[in-house]
């Protein structure tokens, strides 16, 4: 191996190691939710998940009866 394999191997090994260091030190930054929070925050989800599923399943049903009285 020649000294330059050598240096850039160590250089990939320094870039992925200040990566890492970098990650760690920015989710030290984030303000993560109490556990109160998380479960609020997952209701709210759901339920517009639920939501926004009635309401396309019904447009689907009404596309579908006007797409069937035009064909007829």
């Amino acid at each position: 191996m020649s000294s330059r394999d050598n240096e850039t191997k160590v250089k990939a090994t320094t870039k992925m190691k200040n990566y890492f260091k970098g990650v760690r030190s920015e989710l030290k930054k984030v303000n993560w939710p109490s556990k109160k929070e998380l479960a609020n925050y997952t209701v709210v989800v759901l339920a517009t998940c639920t939501v926004m599923t009635i309401i396309i399943w019904g447009l689907d049903l009404a596309f579908e009866n006007v797409v069937k009285l035009i064909v007829r």
